[in-house]
């Protein structure tokens, strides 16, 4: 038995039991991945998987009682290559922040810019997709840190920390109706329905609690265009397309004069963007000051319990 097999049954279970995609992901042969899985089984005396031919299918019972084994073992291998990378190069290593556009454009520059004064030989890596993706980048140990607003919160696997608040702002440009009707009396989402809307994708940003909204009023918005960044909703929105919404971090006066905004949270209500880390990792002092830039309230011995699955976690959330 050896760290190889159990990377190749980990990585075959990832690539939905394709033994060829398992192979590339590895930079090995597919021959190769095959018969290490064979030789496994053998020493374990059962099969892991289900096969149709020369197929895998599945896991099988006893396979999914060794999966979380194996994932534990190679987590924990990983665990003392980094303690080892940490006694030996504490300033040396490199960072991966999987994060949507709206935080890596409007968020993180003043804290990475913090980082890098305090760790130049750090080398950091943005990675950005949906709140989904980010989560699946951890759990698959492409990232080692995920920011967002949506989702992250309740995925298994993960400990995360609210980090900050924000919430809506509708946006149009000057002399838009929308301002006059405003003008003397809050914005109401009859106000919003009655024009057409642009705003984020589904999965981003806070989009579920627009859809509530409308929903509970039993309003029909006409949604004409949803991104997943801010800056392609602002560009539509002053291209006369429809009214936007968008969070508030997103927008700054100054740098968007072509705008206006209205203030939306009374609407759709506060939204949380969520910090999270792969449960049972072990975090290099760097990555602690770089969630406390992020989360300067979170207490770090506090994460270091979390993380090892020690003391109370509800819903895999930390609580402020």
């Amino acid at each position: 038995m050896n760290f190889s097999q159990l990377r190749f049954v980990r990585e075959t279970v990832r690539r939905n039991f394709n033994l060829t995609l398992a192979a590339e992901a590895l930079h090995t042969s597919q021959p190769g991945v095959s018969k290490a899985i064979l030789e496994f089984e053998e020493e374990l005396g059962f099969a892991i998987f289900v096969r149709h031919g020369r197929r895998l299918t599945s896991l099988t019972e006893p396979g999914r009682a060794v999966l979380p084994i194996i994932e534990r073992l190679l987590l924990e291998a990983e665990n003392l290559k980094r303690t080892g990378q940490d006694f030996a190069a504490e300033e040396r290593g490199n960072l991966t922040i999987a994060t949507t556009h709206t935080q890596a454009r409007y968020t993180l520059p003043r804290v990475v810019q913090a980082f890098r004064a305090a760790h130049p030989l750090v080398h950091l890596s943005l990675s950005q997709g949906s709140p989904k993706q980010l989560a699946e980048m951890v759990l698959r140990d492409e990232a080692d840190i995920a920011i967002a607003t949506e989702a992250i919160a309740e995925v298994d696997g993960l400990v995360s920390m609210p980090c900050f608040t924000w919430r809506h702002l509708a946006i149009v440009p000057d002399g838009h109706a929308l301002l006059a009707q405003a003008k003397d009396r809050p914005l109401s989402l009859e106000m919003l329905a009655r024009h057409p809307l642009v705003t984020y994708d589904a999965a981003f940003a806070g989009r579920t609690k627009i859809d509530e909204a409308f929903a509970l009023r039993k309003l029909a918005p006409d949604v004409v265009l949803a991104a997943i960044d801010a800056d392609v909703i602002k560009t539509y929105v002053e291209a006369g397309l429809g009214v936007g919404l968008v969070a508030d971090i997103a927008y700054d006066a100054d740098r968007d004069a072509a705008l206006k905004a209205l203030p939306a949270g009374h609407l759709f209500g506060s939204q949380v963007t969520h910090l999270a880390i792969k449960r049972g990792a072990t975090l290099r002092t760097y990555v602690h000051h770089f969630i406390a830039l992020v989360a300067p309230d979170v207490d770090a011995a506090m994460i270091d319990r979390l993380v090892r699955g020690e003391g109370h976690d509800p819903g895999g959330d930390y609580q402020l």
